[in-house]
């Protein structure tokens, strides 16, 4: 493995975080434990006392919980529509890659020989910081770490003795990977404030320190998460063109998507599964989402999120990212590992297959299994997402047609003819990637890609002859 880090978490304590869905981490993470952490809303504190129950954050106006489902009777079948030719339809694009931050040039150097230790990158108002190294070249036992100013969430970095190495590896058997001189991400960290400081071992007893002065840490670039007015601006601007890779809203009618944990009485299997979905922070800026497929260390995303392993690499996953309470503001500690290699890809079917690092941390999760059968009009279904970056929600209800979110054209047209499952689920920028899953069998049926209302997937029957030898 060519990056090591671990994440240290510290107990209860009270936090105070600005921003956009800032995340204090208050526990270990275990996803039965509810309220490990907070996640606010805009302009919105919370504070939790050792040993006392947590209290979720009140919205605002502007930031109201998403509503708790309501039992709606279902719509009898509809019959398929004509289905469409050419491209395509007009409005329609690709949910993909939706921005939730933006990179600032920096320049700070960590070091030996009276260089500075330590260095604190404040963006007041981020959602998250996540630090570029362009150098970590460190002397044997010395490490990183990256970490909230108050410790609760830090991550852990080695140097040339070990990562630079194995970087070096990387770049000679793919290509597409970063570059061999220890330049890469470090996993983000929540709120506004990264405090990053290089760990040296108290004694020298080569006299290395002295004859190997260059050696340090080079941070060149932060990617940091908008702020809550860049965050308004950034959903005020217009969508790019038919299937470009722009946002998308894709709510049809009133939005109805309910967090997940809303679910975990009412429908148990649609929750159960939702845990099997990840977010994903792709290059430090875009958000889409992602899922396991099959037992195996195979995830599926949409090929406009992403689509080489140089890009996985540079992506974050974030499994168990969901809220404790229907309708609060309290979440579980997500469990974040890092994108490893893309095993297939396709822009037709808007596909990209890859795996992840420490894969063992998220089998806990579970996985879902594809359909081989195309749905029938009025298939009844439901999206376990990261709409907009939000904790997991699951559409299953629809409010311009009035009824439960079901297939309304098994036939559509996506990227080529009849590749797609229409249906007016909602879903909103930061979807792309989402599992489409039938209630009745609780299998994938397509692959979420395109907003327009209606929305559709790429079909999970096509997708499964694409990738079957490989899961």
């Amino acid at each position: 493995m060519r990056r090591r880090w671990s994440l240290v978490v510290g107990a209860c304590a009270a936090v105070t975080l600005a921003g956009v869905g800032a995340i204090g981490y208050l526990g270990d993470g275990d996803p039965g434990t509810p309220g490990v952490a907070v996640w606010n809303a805009a302009g919105v504190t919370s504070a939790r006392t050792p040993g006392a129950p947590i209290a979720s954050a009140t919205p605002d106006a502007t930031t109201a919980p998403r509503p708790v489902p309501t039992t709606e009777a279902a719509p009898p079948p509809k019959a398929a529509e004509p289905t469409p030719t050419g491209a395509a339809r007009e409005g329609e694009t690709a949910d993909a890659g939706q921005p939730i931050g933006t990179v600032e040039r920096v320049n700070r150097t960590l070091g030996y020989a009276g260089a500075a230790r330590r260095t604190t990158l404040r963006f007041p108002g981020a959602e998250y910081v996540k630090v570029h190294f362009s150098r970590i070249a460190l002397l044997p036992g010395d490490y990183l770490t990256v970490s909230d100013p108050h410790g609760r969430e830090s991550h852990r970095y080695e140097g040339v003795t070990r990562d630079a190495v194995t970087g070096l590896t990387r770049a000679v058997l793919d290509p597409g990977a970063p570059d061999r001189d220890g330049e890469r991400w470090a996993m983000s960290v929540s709120g506004d404030t990264a405090v990053v400081e290089l760990h040296t071992g108290g004694t020298d007893p080569l006299g290395l320190k002295s004859a190997l002065a260059d050696l340090g840490v080079g941070i060149d670039r932060v990617a940091r998460g908008y702020t809550r007015p860049e965050r308004v601006e950034a959903a005020r601007e217009p969508a790019p063109g038919p299937a470009g890779p722009g946002r998308e809203e894709s709510v049809c009618g009133g939005d109805e998507k309910s967090d997940a944990v809303c679910y975990r009485a009412t429908n148990p299997m649609a929750y159960t599964r939702s845990k099997a979905v990840a977010r994903l922070l792709i290059n430090g800026t875009e958000l889409c989402t992602a899922w396991r497929v099959g037992a195996q260390n195979r995830l599926v995303t949409n090929n406009h999120c992403f689509s080489t392993s140089k890009d996985a690499y540079n992506t974050e996953v974030w499994f168990n990212y969901q809220c404790a309470r229907c309708g609060g503001y309290d979440v579980y500690q997500s469990t974040k590992v890092w994108g490893d290699k893309v095993l297939a890809t396709d822009r037709t079917l808007d596909f990209t297959l890859f795996t992840v690092e420490s894969f063992a941390s998220v089998q806990k999760f579970g996985f879902l299994t594809l359909d081989t059968a195309r749905p029938a009009a009025g298939t009844q279904l439901y999206i376990p997402q990261h709409p907009a970056g939000d904790p997991t929600a699951i559409a299953m209800s629809s409010g311009e047609r009035g009824s439960n979110c079901a297939v309304d054209n098994p036939a559509y047209t996506g990227y080529a003819s009849a590749s797609d499952v229409s249906y007016y689920c909602d879903t909103e920028g930061g979807s792309s990637g989402s599992p489409v899953l039938s209630r009745t069998t609780n299998k994938v049926v397509a692959l979420h890609h395109f907003g327009g209302c209606p929305n559709s997937g790429v079909r999970a029957d096509l997708l499964y002859e694409r990738i079957k030898s490989l899961v």
